[in-house]
């Protein structure tokens, strides 16, 4: 059975806030893996190994999830890490507005666990992953980062799309293609 390493999001086209943002993290000397700005997405259920078989399975899923969803706009703002200041591994940037994405993440997960993939232990946490820290150093620079753009407003966007995508890891990084797309 053919499978594929999948996953649930919204695309974010880069703007100009975001990528003055990546160029300060890129510019710390610190030691991490900034997520190229054609692979910015919100993530909303990552599945993992799929078989190509559910394919269909999951669009109706991602149907049925947004089908009570006009499309809506969110607002980008503020920063943070995952899992604390003590020992970050992710860095983000925050939303306003994302309890409808939330509902609709939950929708899903909720669904899809029928089709054999683990339900979420932790609610979901609408965030843009910026970069994923490989090392402590340099920390302070990333720490002083993240509070200068703590309460920055990176821009809006529109949600009125969401997609089914596979990804394939390569060592020049992921290469993501997406499989199915659902309007809101």
């Amino acid at each position: 059975m053919p499978k594929f390493r999948g996953f649930i999001a919204i695309d974010v086209d880069s703007f100009p806030k975001l990528i003055q943002f990546e160029n300060e993290i890129r510019n710390s000397g610190a030691f991490v893996k900034l997520v190229e700005p054609k692979n910015i997405h919100i993530t909303l259920k990552f599945l993992g190994d799929t078989n190509e078989e559910h394919i269909d399975k999951i669009e109706k899923i991602l149907k049925d999830a947004v089908k009570d969803s006009d499309p809506f706009e969110i607002k980008l703002k503020g920063t943070g890490v995952f899992p604390n200041q003590n020992y970050i591994k992710v860095m983000w940037i925050g939303m306003e507005n994302g309890e409808q994405i939330g509902k609709i993440a939950d929708k899903i997960d909720e669904e899809i666990s029928e089709l054999g993939f683990k339900k979420e232990n932790r609610g979901f946490s609408a965030h843009l992953t910026i970069a994923r820290v490989k090392s402590a150093k340099n920390k302070e620079k990333l720490l002083e980062l993240i509070e200068k753009y703590r309460d920055i407003e990176f821009g809006s966007l529109k949600i009125d799309t969401i997609k089914l995508k596979k990804s394939e890891l390569t060592p020049k990084g992921p290469i993501y293609t997406t499989l199915k797309e659902v309007k809101l």
